[in-house]
């Protein structure tokens, strides 16, 4: 193990700590932690803020996963040049949920990880996205459709295979997420979830036909 193992994760960290919400935030003069759900993630950020403002958020997320995924891809040292960008991948969305800049206290990792996927995997992408945005449609639950979409991450690697440290890495993004959410799963499941009514384009159209 060289330096650069300990370094470039640390550093993906830190980057991943800088969480979007908040520093908009502070620019705002608003800590949405305070707001809404109380998380400091996109979609907390969409439904106390606006869109404007929730775009920011994830332009800030989404680089910062690409950029720490970046650093393990460029400065990894021989010996490790397959599994570190898959670490500083996992790291920075590691920093997203538990940014040290923050109190600890950020969110739930999705944009995070959909940078970093993007750097690492992109053929995978727009198929992950495509289900959750129809996951969305269909069910109107932001955080079950973020579940289905990580879930199928490591589905699709381990049916791909060939790669041990893109699967480990997807299997471990999966579990992440779904931790990270499961108290909407649990609502979802009680039945007290808040539902996204506006994306759920099928359930309008049907109303205003009289389906």
């Amino acid at each position: 193990m060289t330096v650069s193992h300990v370094l470039l994760p640390l550093a993906a960290y830190l980057i991943g700590s800088l969480s979007g919400s908040l520093l908009l935030g502070k620019l705002r003069g608003v800590d949405i932690r305070t707001q809404g759900s109380g998380n400091a993630g996109g979609t907390n950020a969409f439904r106390t803020q606006g869109a404007k403002f929730a775009l920011g958020v994830l332009a800030i997320d989404v680089s910062k996963g690409v950029l720490a995924t970046w650093l393990g891809l460029a400065y990894a040292p021989p010996a490790g040049r397959e599994a570190l960008p898959y670490v500083c991948a996992f790291a920075a969305t590691l920093g997203h949920i538990w940014p040290v800049w923050h109190g600890f206290r950020g969110g739930k990792g999705a944009a995070t990880a959909m940078g970093a996927i993007g750097t690492l995997w992109p053929i995978a992408l727009p198929g992950l996205l495509a289900l959750w945005i129809a996951s969305l449609i269909l069910t109107g639950y932001v955080g079950f459709s973020t579940c289905l979409a990580a879930l199928s991450f490591a589905a699709a690697a381990l049916v791909v295979g060939g790669d041990a440290p893109r699967t480990l890495f997807a299997i471990a993004i999966a579990a992440l997420i779904v931790f990270t959410h499961r108290a909407n799963l649990m609502r979802m499941r009680a039945g007290t979830e808040s539902r996204f009514e506006k994306a759920m384009l099928l359930r309008r159209w049907t109303r205003r036909h009289g389906a």
